[in-house]
């Protein structure tokens, strides 16, 4: 009779019971919704975002229409076009980061960029929480937290380094300059155009008040193909390779060095020398295939690298603020510090790993004869790049 009695009773509280649950669980489902508050959106900047460049109007001369593609005063880069996407998807800053974009381009491409725009907002992307497009560099640069400098003069056919660095040097003053001027306080910088690092270099002596620190140029992507090129030789997938370097500039006197990479293969790390167990291609072929790699695209597509150019320049700023997993490093064009013999005052390629927003160069790596010398011949074209553009400062 007792168990009858213990029955009954606890048969009439399952509903107390039972309400009482459902509120515990509705405070806590509160409670968590108040915790997971939306973030701030980051303005990103991306300049040349319309995918193409008039030769003509930074000679001051007529333009032709887009649609020409067989002019030779039309250069098209689709890097810009490529990146906007990819940012507005979280593949840059997280798939929890709202982002603003400001899109920067020359007056002749303004409808086009207006063009990239409307497919922005066709595209319907959560994470996208506005879009400016603007040819007023002013406009385009104010708030910013993060700026990727797609945009540049590239060189053509019959032109002299020096007037190559003359037109980059004028560019990248106005956009350094508003930058300076108008960008949040700590914002973070990635030079893509070439010449990226000495691009670099131009556009801190415009923005003095940007710490060093801030101001980084492309080499994820020579770090990218070098990682690729080994996986196609081992056989293995990419992210099984890690730790491979690109020292010094970013063009044909780069070093690719796989002395410190390693490759996890059967559940065990083992150096990549000792898995490819072939220095004679490492040296030779190896080098020269990701030296010569965007040359080799251009013959192929009759375009420059854009997919993985975008991709690289998304990696880079992703690892520079989120971090790099531990035991991993990337390479960044960034200021020497004097580290590995590199002279100070250098934008050159280092490897790094991040933390909260901030790199710092992989020391005490052994170094043999034949990297040194790799690692100095590309500093002394940098020292020569960097001398040419101070000639066009003034």
């Amino acid at each position: 009779m007792e168990d009858y009695y213990y029955m009954e009773e606890l048969v009439q509280k399952i509903p107390v019971i039972s309400i009482c649950c459902y509120l515990f669980w509705k405070i806590i489902k509160h409670f968590v919704k108040l915790l997971d508050v939306e973030k701030d959106p980051m303005i990103v900047l991306v300049t040349g975002a319309a995918g193409i460049y008039f030769y003509d109007f930074y000679a001051h001369t007529s333009y032709l229409r887009a649609d020409i593609s067989v002019s030779k005063s039309l250069y098209r880069c689709q890097i810009g076009y490529a990146l906007v996407p990819m940012i507005a998807r979280g593949e840059m800053l997280g798939p929890d980061q709202p982002v603003i974009l400001h899109m920067l381009d020359i007056e002749p491409a303004a409808e086009a960029l207006n063009g990239v725009k409307m497919e922005l907002i066709d595209a319907a992307l959560p994470l996208l929480k506005g879009v400016v497009a603007t040819t007023n560099v002013v406009e385009a640069c104010t708030g910013v937290d993060i700026a990727v400098m797609v945009g540049g003069f590239p060189r053509k056919e019959g032109m002299e380094r020096k007037d190559v660095m003359s037109k980059n040097v004028s560019i990248y003053k106005a956009q350094a300059s508003a930058l300076e001027e108008h960008a949040a306080e700590n914002c973070k910088v990635l030079v893509v155009a070439n010449p990226a690092n000495t691009n670099a270099l131009i556009l801190k002596e415009y923005a003095p008040s940007i710490p060093e620190k801030n101001i980084t140029c492309l080499t994820r992507l020579d770090h990218n193909r070098a990682l690729g090129q080994v996986s196609e030789k081992l056989d293995i997938h990419v992210g099984n390779v890690k730790n491979v370097i690109i020292w010094g500039n970013h063009s044909s006197t780069q070093y690719p060095d796989v002395n410190h990479a390693t490759a996890t293969t059967d559940l065990k790390e083992t150096p990549i020398k000792e898995l490819v167990s072939n220095d004679q291609w490492l040296n030779t072929e190896f080098i020269t295939t990701v030296q010569q790699r965007g040359a080799a695209i251009i013959k192929a597509r009759k375009l420059s690298s854009a997919l993985s150019a975008a991709s690289s320049a998304c990696d880079h700023i992703h690892d520079w603020v989120l971090g790099t997993p531990k035991g991993k490093w990337v390479s960044m064009g960034v200021y020497s510090d004097g580290s590995y013999g590199i002279p100070e005052g250098l934008v050159y390629s280092f490897p790094v790993t991040c933390d909260k927003g901030e790199w710092s160069i992989v020391q005490s790596l052994k170094i043999d004869e034949f990297s040194r010398a790799k690692m100095d011949a590309t500093a002394k074209e940098l020292i020569e790049e960097k001398s040419l553009a101070y000639s066009c400062l003034n």
